[in-house]
């Protein structure tokens, strides 16, 4: 069963008919696998042959049915004069030279499939029984080679090494470009992200400013699949004192992701910093990061640090260094990432547990190795 599936893969690849990804996959596997190149190479010159072959029978039944009609119509006698038979060669020399060709290399084909199957002696048998569980141990082999390829390409990868930090992340455009807090993957060796059904995926430090504490990040993983649309925006106004919030985080090492609310306690952060927001809400270290939003499903501000002297008390990068972090990067000419606002929020006028459903799905746990 396996032959005839990587036979049905090389048929397909042949014909041209593989999706773009596979047939690249396909590609890459006869490069590394001169097996299977061979299998398919020999296999195009079968088809190759059979083709010419089928050309030949075609051209014979052409001219016969030509012989007849010219025959039904008196064009010429069934007992051509030898005059005749000399100027027929000398106008169609070239045409019959074509298929002289056709013509032999089948006989060499026919001869070849004819000595392969036909009798031989014991000795020759054995050897060629041989051969045969030779190909069919490289062809198994080969088989298992591209299955564990496959399920490699389609299994979601887990970093091996113990992780030095994690904090939260969230969407800002859904073809895979994420806002984080800065201080969670600067200086990273490598940073990965991990969706509530436990799926990593490896991404890249596309922006970081240590004094706004904003990192964009970008997905660089092929398995991921872009989202369509994200239920919340990025609020550009300046948020009301008093105003209740809410955040969503990875404060536990699992990919369970933990809500919590408060409320906006001040306008502005530690010594009066305008850039930063003060919350009343209750934070662990993975919830930095993560966005917190209004009750319209806005988000006003990315979760930064807490004061160590005051409980409770927390502060936020506000939503406008995120904007100063985009125009950063469309500034920048050697950068090609073209990054789509917002749209307006979808969730607003939802209640809680409708928006947390609808945001869910866009918020990540931010790894540090």
């Amino acid at each position: 069963m396996e032959e005839m599936q990587l036979l049905d893969a090389v048929e397909r690849y042949l014909a041209n008919e593989m999706p773009a990804e596979e047939r690249n996959f396909f590609e890459q596997l006869r490069k590394t696998n001169p097996e299977v190149d061979q299998m398919v190479v020999e296999h195009s010159m079968f088809l190759q042959q059979m083709d010419r072959f089928s050309d030949w029978k075609q051209y014979r039944s052409t001219l016969n049915e030509v012989h007849s009609h010219l025959v039904d119509t008196g064009s010429i006698k069934d007992k051509a004069p030898k005059a005749t038979i000399v100027q027929l060669w000398k106008k169609y020399q070239r045409v019959v030279a074509v298929a002289a060709s056709i013509a032999g290399i089948t006989a060499l084909t026919i001869s070849a499939i004819v000595y392969y199957f036909a009798p031989k002696p014991v000795s020759e048998i054995r050897l060629l029984s041989q051969e045969l569980d030779k190909v069919k141990i490289s062809q198994q082999r080969t088989d298992q080679k591209v299955n564990t390829a496959l399920m490699e390409k389609s299994a979601p990868y887990r970093p091996v090494a113990n992780p030095k930090s994690g904090g939260t992340g969230f969407l800002i455009d859904g073809k895979g470009y994420l806002v984080t807090s800065a201080h969670i993957v600067a200086d990273a060796d490598s940073v990965y992200i991990q969706n509530i059904k436990g799926d990593y995926f490896k991404v890249s430090t596309l922006y970081i400013n240590k004094l706004t504490d904003i990192a964009v990040l970008k997905i660089v993983d092929s398995r991921y699949q872009p989202v369509k649309s994200l239920p919340y925006a990025l609020q550009k106004n300046t948020a009301d004192l008093g105003e209740e919030v809410f955040t969503m985080g990875f404060p536990r090492p699992s990919s369970e992701i933990v809500y919590n609310k408060g409320y906006l306690s001040a306008k502005t952060g530690y010594n009066g910093d305008t850039t930063t927001y003060q919350l009343a809400i209750s934070a662990n270290p993975g919830n930095s990061g993560g966005p917190i939003f209004n009750h319209s499903g806005e988000v006003i501000g990315i979760l930064s640090g807490k004061q160590t002297t005051a409980e409770g008390v927390i502060f936020s990068s506000r939503t406008k260094n995120i904007f100063t972090a985009l125009h950063e990067i469309r500034k920048d000419s050697t950068n090609e990432d073209r990054i789509k606002l917002l749209l307006p929020s979808s969730i607003k006028g939802l209640d809680r547990v409708q928006q947390i459903k609808k945001i869910e799905d866009c918020m990540f746990m931010v790894i540090r190795y």
